[in-house]
């Protein structure tokens, strides 16, 4: 752990469009990678507490695979309903082929 980011994954365990569910400190955080960048978001939807994980992403967004919620991977703001609350995300660094992500 560097300066609060903890290490996650090396970037070729995460293949382009793949996602990795991730619990750092009681924190549960799905890590995404999307047109060649890595993103750390809330695991949970904020609309119904289910998994984002296996939802689908395009333009920088994904969606709920339960309910199609559609959040920025980016800042986690909210594209589409029915959530109106947005998700967390987590600043993520990648040095040297590692992905780290910090969640304080």
């Amino acid at each position: 752990m560097s300066e609060g980011f903890y290490v996650v994954a090396a970037t070729d365990e995460i293949k382009e469009g793949g996602q990795m569910y991730v619990e750092l400190d009681g924190t549960e955080l799905l890590v995404c990678r999307h047109q060649g960048l890595f993103y750390a978001i809330a695991y949970y939807c904020s609309h119904a507490e289910f998994a984002l994980e296996g939802g689908s992403m395009k333009n920088g967004c994904i969606t709920c695979p339960y309910h199609g919620a559609e959040f920025r991977l980016e800042d986690g703001s909210v594209e589409a309903g029915p959530a109106f609350e947005p998700v967390r995300v987590y600043p993520v660094r990648v040095e040297d082929g590692v992905i780290k992500v910090c969640v304080s």
